[in-house]
C-alpha cells in the first residue's frame, strides 16, 4: 500500500511517499481502506519534532490520526462493524496510527459509524477536533444552559466545532478570531464574535462561565480576567499550560490542561450531532495523499478556517 514517511524531523519536505505493506487486524482490531484523513497541527508538530514525536520516538514514522473510510477486515472477536461498513475515527492516539495510507488498523472501539449526512472528507476531518472540542465542553467542564463560554481560535478545527457543540448545549458563546472569520462564525450560530486584532477581548468580554482556550501563551493568562471565580478555563495544548495553570491557581481559580483521547462513544455523540443537523464540519481545502507536505505548508501558516483534509 502507498503511505506517507519520514525518515529524520523538519519541515514539509521531510514527507514522502513510499510504500509499506498492508497491515492485519488483530483480534478485536478492523482494518479500514481509508478514503481521507484529516490533517491537524499535532501531525506537523510531530513531523518537526514535538507533538507527539516524544511518544513515537525517532523517524521513520507516519503521522496522521484522523481516518474516514470503509472497513476493509475485521479481527476475530469483532461486533461493533462488518466488512463493508463506513466508519470514521481517531485510532491509536497519541500512539501511531500511520493515518496518512492506504489502510490503517485499530481496535474497532476507535471508530464509529460514519452519519448519513456526512461525506468522507468532512467525516475524515471529524474525528480529533470534534472530540477535542466534545471531551472538553462535555466531559471535562459539563456545560449547561444559559453558561457562557468563551472559545479563542473559534473559527479554526478545534473551534469552529466547539462553538457549535456549546451551542447545542444551550450556552450562550463568544469567540475570538479575526474580522474576516465573522460571518462564518455567525452563520455556526456564535452569540458574539470579537476581532482580536482590534480590541483586547478581556477589556470587552463579561465574566465567562467556561474558558476553552486553544492558543495558549499569553492569551491564556489574559482569559483568568474574565473568568468567573467559579468558572474552568481549559487549556490547549496542555504541554504549553504550565504558566497559566500556576496563575490560576495563585489567583484561586480553575484551570486544566487536557488531551484528547480515542473515543468511539463520543464518535457516536458527535454523530449525532450531525444527523440532527446542528453540527457541520467545515473544510477548507483538500489535497491527494502525495501532497502532504503540501497540506502542512498550508496548515502551519495558521490562517485556515476550519479544517485540510488529504484524499487517497
Amino acid at each position: 500500500m502507498r503511505a506517507i514517511t519520514q525518515h529524520t524531523f523538519g519541515g514539509p519536505e521531510v514527507l514522502v511517499l513510499g510504500t509499506a505493506p498492508v497491515p492485519e487486524p488483530l483480534p478485536t482490531e478492523v482494518r479500514v481502506r481509508v478514503a481521507a484523513a484529516g490533517v491537524n497541527p499535532v501531525d506537523w508538530k510531530t513531523r518537526a519534532g514535538s507533538g507527539a514525536a516524544a511518544v513515537l520516538g525517532a523517524p521513520p514514522f507516519t503521522v496522521g490520526w484522523d481516518v474516514a473510510g470503509t472497513v476493509d477486515a475485521v479481527g476475530p472477536g469483532v461486533t461493533r462493524f462488518a466488512v463493508g461498513d463506513t466508519v470514521f475515527g481517531m485510532p491509536w492516539f497519541p500512539r501511531q496510527a500511520a493515518a496518512y495510507a492506504d489502510f490503517v488498523t485499530a481496535p474497532s472501539r476507535h471508530f464509529a459509524h460514519r452519519p448519513a449526512g456526512l461525506g468522507e472528507v468532512a467525516a475524515a476531518a471529524l474525528p480529533l477536533a470534534g472530540l477535542t472540542a466534545w471531551q472538553g465542553l462535555v466531559d471535562i467542564a459539563a456545560v449547561q444552559p444559559g453558561q457562557r463560554v468563551l472559545v479563542h481560535a473559534a473559527a479554526g478545527g478545534v473551534g469552529h466545532l466547539a462553538v457549535q457543540i456549546a451551542k447545542s448545549r444551550g450556552a450562550y458563546v463568544l469567540g475570538t478570531a479575526s474580522s474576516g472569520k465573522h460571518d462564518l462564525l455567525h452563520d455556526l450560530g456564535i452569540d458574539e464574535a470579537i476581532d482580536y486584532r482590534r480590541e483586547a477581548f478581556e477589556q470587552v468580554v463579561e465574566p465567562v462561565d467556561l474558558v476553552f482556550d486553544l492558543i495558549g501563551g499569553e492569551v491564556s493568562l489574559r482569559s483568568l480576567d474574565v473568568l468567573h471565580p467559579d468558572g474552568l478555563m481549559i487549556c490547549l495544548p496542555s504541554a504549553a499550560a504550565a504558566d497559566a495553570l500556576t496563575a490560576a491557581r495563585e489567583r484561586g481559580l480553575r484551570a486544566t490542561g487536557m488531551m484528547v483521547e480515542p473515543d468511539g462513544d463520543g464518535l457516536d455523540d458527535l454523530a449525532a450531532l450531525v444527523d440532527q443537523r446542528r453540527l457541520r464540519v467545515i473544510v477548507a481545502e483538500t489535497f491527494p495523499l502525495e501532497r502532504a507536505s503540501h497540506a502542512h505548508r498550508a496548515g502551519e501558516l495558521g490562517r485556515t478556517s476550519g479544517k485540510l483534509v488529504l484524499t487517497t
